[in-house]
């Protein structure tokens, strides 16, 4: 990953928002609303919350209700923000566990062949398809411990080397541009994160 500046890496919170502000959004069907619970809730999972009722209520709504009831409302998010992030890791992992054999039949495909993801933002050895699928639930589910850049940075080059593996595999060109964008979008999200401008 590239070197960290020299100050320390700090993130600005917005102002804590109570638990009765999320009820209020959650089942609605308020657009705006719903869309600002959204980028509420990325920002507990990524940043964590000061009002730990708030984290426990999000978190626990995404391991009862199922990710899917959060992530909806990231779907429109642009890249650069941190719904936007989480929308691209969710599908990423939604995709992993959806087709573990494919997956990794790609990744072993790309690995090999894709020499420029080990040097992708320093990552030396890109997550393979078991380690990425963990890595995105712990993030998702409020758990992820460590530098969510470097998130950003290895599930970029995992995409890169999938997008490898598609190309060496026959894979259609929309498939691998497809692989390919969401690896550019999550390595710029990785530079603005260093650079304190995710939010």
């Amino acid at each position: 990953m590239p070197d960290r500046p020299d100050r320390p890496h700090r993130h600005h919170r917005p102002a804590p928002k109570t638990t009765e502000f999320f009820d209020a959004y959650v089942g609605g069907d308020d657009p705006a609303g719903l869309t600002e619970a959204g980028e509420l809730a990325a920002r507990v999972l990524v940043r964590g919350a000061d009002d730990p009722a708030l984290a426990e209520r999000i978190v626990h709504l995404a391991d009862t209700e199922g990710l899917e009831a959060i992530a909806e409302v990231w779907s429109h998010a642009p890249a650069d923000s941190l719904a936007g992030c989480l929308w691209r890791l969710y599908v990423l992992r939604q995709w992993v566990h959806a087709d573990p054999h494919l997956v990794a039949r790609e990744f072993d495909a790309g690995r090999h062949r894709a020499p420029v993801a080990r040097v992708v933002a320093g990552v030396a050895e890109p997550p393979g398809p078991a380690q990425l699928r963990k890595m995105i639930d712990d993030v998702l589910r409020g758990i992820a411990v460590g530098d969510f850049a470097d998130v950003l940075f290895r599930a970029s080059a995992f995409a890169r080397v999938i997008a490898a593996g598609r190309a060496t595999e026959s894979g259609s060109q929309d498939d691998v541009t497809r692989m390919l964008t969401l690896a550019e979008q999550l390595e710029a999200a990785g530079h603005a994160e260093l650079a304190d401008r995710l939010a």
